[in-house]
């Protein structure tokens, strides 16, 4: 099962994305630390705040949607500077179960009789590390209806950048949430494997699950790439087939050479749908899924921040 395992993840791929106010020193942004409610569970987050925004005036907003396993920590230097930098309010989040955001519980007893009032009192589990595009998604939607309700935020100029496996999520969330202005992926799955042995283990473990055979969430089954993937769920998750729903001025960058996917026929397909209902663009760069991260990440920011002045300003 192991080399099975792993094989199914060169399919999926993996990739290593109200408080008070701080100062950050070298580009004079401000940052609240936030909590955000996801599904009744809390993720924290933090709202960025460019230099010199006026009180009383609002400005778009970007939220940013880590990859797999990824923090949001990991993006303040790497890209909220510099969005901010451009004049964008940038919201980061931990996706439920990651970084410093709560744990969703799984009760591992059988449920007592509830009390006169409704409640219970029972053993739980704490789920964390664990990848289920499904509820990343729905992450990424009660990120969105935060920073839509935020003063200083202009409600209809929310855009939204995602990167490896976040870059899925955030089409799949743009095709759910019309209000969305602008999306950008960067080497984004968009639910196309190579093979059918995702779809195979996912239907397997779907199967496992709902005749009690392991665990409901299953933390550490599949232990992949610094998380535990919860294939059964991933059968599902597939952001090309809402592709045709999305109004979101659309920018996908891939990797000519992508190791974990064919870009053809995930990010390339999916910017045939949208361009056709849609303002959409599409550029390829040489290398494998890391040129975006590495030798043509300047280049990949410069054009993300281009498209979100144009369509966000």
């Amino acid at each position: 099962m192991s080399k099975f395992c792993n094989l199914t993840a060169m399919t999926i791929f993996v990739v290593l994305l109200l408080g008070p106010m701080v100062a950050n020193d070298t580009t004079a942004q401000e940052r609240r630390a936030i909590n955000i409610w996801s599904d009744g569970t809390r993720m924290s987050g933090d709202l960025w705040l460019p230099a010199g925004i006026i009180v009383n005036e609002t400005s778009p907003a970007i939220v940013l949607a880590q990859g797999w396993g990824g923090l949001r920590k990991e993006l303040t230097h790497p890209y909220v500077t510099d969005f901010t930098a451009a004049g964008f309010v940038v919201m980061t989040f931990d996706y439920r179960g990651w970084g410093d955001s709560d744990s969703r519980l799984v009760m591992v007893e059988t449920q007592p009789e509830l009390d006169l009032e409704g409640m219970v009192t029972v053993r739980a589990k704490a789920i964390r590390g664990v990848i289920d595009p499904q509820d990343q998604v729905t992450d990424v939607l009660a990120a969105v209806a935060f920073v839509m309700s935020e003063p200083q935020v202009n409600p209809d100029k929310i855009g939204l950048w995602g990167i490896s496996y976040g870059g899925g999520h955030v089409m799949e969330a743009a095709a759910r949430e019309p209000q969305i202005a602008a999306v950008v992926a960067h080497v984004g799955f968009m639910g196309v494997s190579r093979t059918d042995e995702r779809l195979v283990l996912g239907r397997l473990r779907a199967m496992q699950k709902a005749r009690g055979e392991i665990d409901p969430i299953p933390v550490g089954l599949d232990q992949l790439g610094g998380g535990s993937p919860d294939f059964a769920r991933m059968v599902a998750h597939r952001p090309i087939d809402n592709a045709h729903k999305i109004r979101a001025a659309t920018l996908i960058i891939d990797a000519e050479d992508d190791q974990y996917f064919d870009s053809v026929a995930n990010g390339r397909a999916v910017f045939d749908i949208v361009k056709q209902r849609a303002a959409a663009e599409y550029r390829l760069f040489p290398g494998d899924h890391y040129t975006v991260y590495g030798p043509h990440r300047e280049e990949a920011l410069a054009l993300t921040i281009d498209w979100f002045r144009i369509h966000l300003d």
